[in-house]
């Protein structure tokens, strides 16, 4: 699905025409920049490195925002803009309306211990305190008192699954869960927004998995607005609502993970997702079949037998038991399991490795069937949609 207009209700964050020029020459440099050259050519004339050049994009309100390039693209530079820790050669950035650039120190201070928290790549914890006491160290600073911090400390340390390692400290801790104490740490200060620069890329893949899946679980319930650094395209089309990507300081394309692999913007994307596992990209919204869904009581051999001329199949549903009636074999209803329809395709295969179908659920609701058929046109589909995109994109070519 591509994206929708943004109106300003939706907006949370406005980064608007933002530069960063490193180096003692900034005005020449910008001058340059202004004219027209290019970031080597800033670099040989004035001897400052262009770190972003005319940022411009908006962040939505509750949205995961993933930001994503190669080392030396300007990702982690701009993540530090948004709580100035990095300050901007020049340009905006507003959150809820307020620039944060016209912040006085006592603003600030307040801003970055309320209004947003930051999880590092490194963990960041502190070896001599225990795993609670890491966890609430934002809301003591915050002025909250002993046991409210602690119980807000317990609530999110269970959210992400480490109850009962309250006591530990960091070193009897694995990296996987240490990272968790990182995140549960961001989220007891109760910001609104989230910070998360290459949060999981030091943790080994199995459980760098495990804990984007919990990223998203918590992410499902907290509604929180989510910027996510990383340079790892699966990754950030498996979290991302919308995707930024960089390169040298510039921003070459914001979209949805659908847009940006089919309609890149330009080569440098296009070579950029070419190698993407397609199942990550697309969901079960994009493959299924809406099919009528009758009760035990509805399904009549009648009924059915008229409603599966018109139709693949029916889902019956009795108790908490899915059936799929086929158009194949109308007289033998299958158990069915059953997937969300905003999961992507590739969560499908296992499913659908046992079962030739299995059924849609929307909200909660049964909406229809995915069939390993329908799967593979969905893939096919797509696949000759991003092979259509150029000629070059059949040679091999590094990234730029």
């Amino acid at each position: 699905m591509g994206s929708r207009a943004v109106t300003a209700s939706d907006v949370k964050i406005q980064v608007d025409k933002v530069y960063k020029i490193f180096g003692n020459r900034a005005d020449d440099a910008m001058a340059a920049l202004q004219a027209g050259a290019a970031k080597a050519e800033v670099l040989h004339k004035t001897g400052c490195i262009v770190g972003l050049k005319r940022i411009d994009f908006s962040i939505r309100r509750g949205e995961t925002f993933v930001i994503m390039g190669l080392s030396g693209s300007g990702k982690s530079t701009l993540i530090r803009h948004f709580n100035r820790l990095i300050e901007p050669t020049s340009g905006r950035i507003l959150v809820d309306g307020c620039n944060i650039m016209d912040m006085n120190a006592k603003e600030l201070l307040a801003f970055r211990r309320t209004g947003i928290s930051m999880v590092f790549q490194r963990f960041g914890l502190l070896p001599h305190q225990t795993v609670l006491e890491n966890t609430i160290c934002g809301p003591i600073l915050q002025g909250v008192d002993q046991r409210e911090a602690r119980a807000r400390g317990m609530e999110q340390l269970e959210l992400v699954g480490l109850k009962g390692f309250e006591n530990r400290f960091p070193r009897q801790l694995s990296g996987g869960m240490q990272q968790r104490v990182g995140l549960a740490r961001a989220l007891t200060t109760q910001a609104d927004v989230l910070l998360m620069d290459e949060a999981f890329s030091a943790l080994d893949p199995l459980i760098k998995s495990d804990m984007q899946e919990q990223l998203k679980d918590i992410q499902a319930r907290l509604k929180k607005t989510i910027i996510f650094i990383t340079h790892d395209l699966d990754e950030a089309l498996h979290l991302g609502d919308r995707i930024a990507i960089l390169k040298d300081g510039e921003l070459r394309q914001v979209g949805t993970g659908e847009e940006i692999l089919f309609r890149p913007a330009d080569d440098y994307v296009e070579r950029f997702v070419r190698k993407v596992d397609l199942s990550r990209a697309l969901y079960t919204h994009d493959a299924f079949a809406k099919v009528p869904v009758l009760t035990q009581a509805q399904a009549t051999g009648d009924r059915t037998t008229a409603l599966l001329r018109q139709h693949p199949a029916v889902i019956v549903v009795h108790g908490a038991k899915l059936r799929v009636l086929t158009s194949a074999e109308p007289d033998r209803a299958n158990c069915a399991a059953s997937i969300d329809a905003t999961a992507t395709l590739g969560q499908s295969f296992p499913l659908l490795a046992d079962q030739e179908a299995i059924v849609v659920m929307d909200s909660g609701a049964p909406v229809g069937i995915l069939t390993r058929e329908m799967a593979f046109k969905a893939l096919s589909r797509s696949h000759g949609a991003a092979n259509k995109l150029s000629p070059a994109s059949l040679l091999p070519s590094p990234v730029a």
